[in-house]
C-alpha cells in the first residue's frame, strides 16, 4: 500500500473545504490527495473479494471524489466521516452490482463515527443508500454531462473504454483487467487510456 499525504488539520480543512464551494479545483485536489488515507482504509476491508488492491482504490476515490462535491458543513458531521460513508457506498454498489460479495461482508462491521462519537455500520451506510439526495442529485448531474459531451471530447477508444470502466450507455461495468482481456491490450495501457479520458472531461467540465 503506497504512503499517502497527512491529513489537513481542522482550520486547514476548514479552508479547503470554502474554496472547493467557491470551484476552487486546485482546493478541491488538496482535499482528495490529504485524504486519500480513507480510501486506503475502507478498500482494505474488501482485499479478500478478489478485486485488484489498486482498482478498490480507484472505485474509492470516485466516492471521495463525489463526498468533496457533495459536503456541506451543515450536514452535522465532519467531513471524514461523511467521506468515508460516500467511499464505502461507491464500494458497496460496485459489488452489488458485481454480486460477488453479499454475504462476505457484517453489515454491524463499524466504518466510522458520527459527530456524538456513535459508531456508524455498513447497515446504516445501507439505509443511508436511496435517502442520500445529494449523493443523487450528484451522480444524476454528472451522469446528464457525461452523456452530452463524452462523445464529442473522447477518441472511439477513449469512449469505449470509458463507457465499459463505468457502466456507461448501456455497458456492464468492468475492472481494468477485464477491460484489457476484452481489448486484447495491457492492463497499464487501459489505465494510462482511462486516466487521459478522464482527464479531458474533467478539463471540458470545468470549462463549462
Amino acid at each position: 500500500m503506497k504512503t499517502f499525504l497527512a491529513p489537513l488539520s481542522r482550520s486547514e480543512e476548514a479552508v479547503c473545504l470554502a474554496e472547493v464551494a467557491k470551484g476552487d479545483p486546485a482546493a478541491r485536489d488538496e482535499l482528495i490527495l490529504h485524504n486519500m488515507r480513507l480510501v486506503a482504509h475502507v478498500a482494505k476491508k474488501y482485499q479478500n473479494s478478489e478485486e485488484d488492491m489498486e482498482d478498490l482504490i480507484s472505485i474509492g476515490t470516485i466516492g471521495l471524489l463525489k463526498a468533496v462535491t457533495s459536503f456541506k458543513p451543515d450536514y452535522g458531521s465532519r467531513f471524514a466521516t461523511y467521506a468515508i460513508r460516500c467511499i464505502d457506498n461507491e464500494m458497496l454498489m460496485y459489488f452489488r452490482s458485481k454480486k460477488k460479495i453479499r454475504n462476505e461482508v457484517s453489515l454491524f462491521e463499524p466504518i466510522g463515527t458520527d459527530k456524538e462519537g456513535n459508531q456508524i455500520h455498513l447497515v446504516d451506510v445501507l439505509e443511508q443508500e436511496d435517502a442520500d439526495v445529494a449523493e443523487n442529485i450528484y451522480k444524476e448531474e454528472m451522469i446528464g454531462r457525461i452523456r452530452d459531451q463524452i462523445r464529442s471530447v473522447l477518441t472511439p477508444r477513449e469512449y469505449r473504454i470509458i463507457c465499459k470502466r463505468f457502466g456507461l450507455d448501456g455497458e456492464e461495468e468492468c475492472t481494468q483487467r477485464e477491460i484489457s482481456a476484452c481489448l486484447n491490450i495491457s492492463r497499464s495501457y487501459v489505465s494510462r487510456i482511462e486516466k487521459k479520458a478522464l482527464g479531458k472531461l474533467r478539463q471540458r467540465f470545468e470549462q463549462n
